[in-house]
């Protein structure tokens, strides 16, 4: 990835929707450059896919939880396999120190959140998991 990669993935960042035109011109390339340099993003895989970010105020209603998750021994990549699975897993992190894995939780009800932590914390290879309920964001990106 070069430097005309990392300046089209920042503008990108900021605005998945910035058309083409716009992004060959503030990069000062070619649109057919910018179509090449998206299209082998994607396939490189370093790109997965766009999306809307609404502000915190208006985001859905569901409840959103963070759960610490300790793994056993090295069960990390098959746990790491059976959460990305999980329908209700919303983005999963590598981490340091008490914890192995974080894993953000959304669901519609109190009720499917338990259902999903009860799930969650039988997994053969999680050892024990904490488990935090969003209440208010005060800042986001």
């Amino acid at each position: 990835m070069d430097t005309l990669d990392q300046n089209l993935l920042g503008l990108l960042r900021a605005n998945a929707r910035t058309s083409v035109a716009t992004l060959a011109k503030k990069l000062d390339v070619s649109r057919g450059t910018i179509d090449n340099r998206i299209q082998k993003l994607e396939e490189r895989g370093l790109i997965l896919g766009y999306t809307v970010r609404l502000r915190p105020d208006v985001e859905t209603e569901d409840i959103v939880a963070w759960m610490s998750i300790a793994v056993e021994g090295h069960e990390t990549r098959k746990i790491v396999n059976l959460l990305m699975g999980e329908p209700s897993v919303a983005g999963l992190h590598d981490t340091n120190g008490r914890w192995d894995l974080l894993a953000e939780l959304r669901v519609p009800t109190i009720d499917q959140l338990s259902e999903v932590l009860d799930r969650l914390r039988t997994l053969k290879g999680i050892s024990a998991t904490e488990t935090s309920i969003h209440l208010k964001t005060f800042k986001a990106l």
